[in-house]
């Protein structure tokens, strides 16, 4: 269930301003705006883990694809082939060994993936009061929202989520997860492109 709920932290939000000091309320407003005018995103990441045990950070790379308003693609390329695909109701999570199709609607855990997970791309999950407290910070370069966990499926997890937003740029640059035995993650995004054509194919659940 872990694997599933870092995927959504990595997800962006675009936001369609110019540089400014704006308040709390004022961003909030802003993303939630900037959602709909979102049609379709692509990425590539970079995921960097680091576990206390270990000396040697865990680093993977790969590409995101979201289009509006039900349909994500999480495919890690390296050093591992993984892929998560969301389709409306369908969940495909693909490996070299085994593909395993489970609809959500039949599945508690993967709906409530689902709707954190595409309330994250569209910018609602700083709203999302009964998930999580969120506050929010700004410097001279970025904005920092920082979740605290509500719920107590993610409180079990997450000591708390950090995301870091580029004014200049209008989007989530980078995601800081840490989680409650000290273990942190860290995803950055590069190379955003939004609202350009998808092959339907990127997000075919079968």
């Amino acid at each position: 269930m872990k694997r599933y709920f870092l995927l959504l932290w990595s997800l962006l939000s675009v936001v369609s301003i110019s540089a400014q000091t704006l308040n709390e309320a004022q961003i909030r407003q802003r993303v939630n705006q900037a959602a709909a005018a979102m049609k379709t995103m692509q990425c590539d990441f970079v995921q960097t883990k680091h576990l206390k045990m270990l000396n040697d950070d865990m680093v993977a790379q790969g590409k995101m694809y979201y289009q509006q308003s039900s349909k994500l693609r999480w495919e890690y390329t390296n050093p591992y082939t993984y892929t998560f695909v969301l389709n409306s109701d369908k969940v495909l999570l693909k490996n070299q060994q085994r593909n395993d199709v489970i609809d959500v609607k039949q599945n508690k855990m993967f709906r409530e993936i689902a709707r954190v997970m595409m309330s994250s791309v569209v910018g609602n999950c700083l709203s999302d009061d009964k998930t999580f407290k969120t506050t929010i910070s700004t410097t001279n370069s970025e904005w920092i929202a920082t979740l605290v966990p509500q719920r107590k499926d993610m409180r079990q997890m997450f000591q708390k989520i950090v995301l870091h937003f580029n004014p200049q740029r209008a989007v989530v640059s980078c995601v800081e997860m840490i989680e409650k035995n000290g273990d942190k993650t860290l995803i950055t995004l590069k190379n955003i492109r939004t609202n350009e054509t998808i092959n339907a194919a990127i997000f075919a659940v079968h």
